[in-house]
């Protein structure tokens, strides 16, 4: 990270317990954590949008001819 924000949070005591047991980490940690996936599930909802209609050069035969 280039840059950070120090910032105050109220969160609930049983849902930051939840989210430590979960993550196995810190309080830090387990808010960097969370804010990640959540950043990241607005991607892959993006992605999911465009199921069926991108079309690729290469079939899913030819791609897995070049994993071995």
């Amino acid at each position: 990270m280039a840059t950070a924000r120090k910032i105050t949070v109220e969160i609930p005591d049983e849902l930051l317990q939840k989210a430590q047991q979960a993550s196995g980490a810190g309080i830090t940690q387990t808010i960097r954590a969370g804010l990640q996936l959540l950043a990241a599930s607005q991607a892959y909802d993006r992605l999911l949008q465009l199921r069926g209609k991108v079309r690729f050069s290469r079939t899913f035969e030819e791609l897995k001819e070049d994993r071995e």
